[in-house]
């Protein structure tokens, strides 16, 4: 669980009031909000506690009064799901939470939430090696841990003979 970071000038209970009014102000039953990760999330009605996506029906309370887990909200996933929650694949029929989008993994089954315009992810960061894997969890990167460890996880080989630990 995360809490949203409050502005200097704003006391809490001004920052929450704020905060309460501009979701309201996009729309009744609008609780998106920004995580200091800077992923999308899910605010709580307490209005300052923002959970990860995946927190949203996971069948464990995140939020203080259980918002998260509401049955009109999680009975029919995704489609009762608000849409800033989930990332739709380029299979029509698989989603994820959004929070699954873009974190090095091939949550969507083909890459469609790593690599392509739909998923507009930025390129592999600092801790990972660009190579096309030959491991279905993997899509364009893979963690520089996994270099030089004696098993091939990019066509090329490049993860054993090019890339620096």
């Amino acid at each position: 669980m995360t809490r949203i970071h409050t502005q200097r000038s704003l006391d809490a209970a001004s920052f929450a009031s704020t905060l309460s009014m501009v979701s309201k102000e996009k729309g009744e039953g609008t609780r998106q909000c920004i995580r200091p990760d800077n992923q999308t999330g899910f605010l709580c009605d307490d209005a300052a506690t923002c959970i990860t996506a995946s927190q949203v029906c996971d069948r464990i309370k995140s939020c203080e009064d259980g918002e998260d887990e509401e049955t009109v909200m999680c009975s029919d996933l995704p489609n009762n799901l608000p849409g800033f929650l989930i990332f739709r694949c380029e299979n029509a029929l698989t989603w994820i939470f959004i929070n699954q989008k873009c974190n090095g993994f091939n949550n969507c089954g083909d890459c469609s939430d790593e690599i392509g315009a739909l998923a507009d992810c930025p390129s592999c960061g600092p801790q990972q090696w660009i190579c096309k894997s030959v491991f279905y969890q993997y899509c364009s990167c893979i963690p520089r841990s996994l270099c030089r460890d004696g098993t091939q996880h990019c066509t090329d080989w490049s993860d054993e003979y090019v890339c620096p630990k």
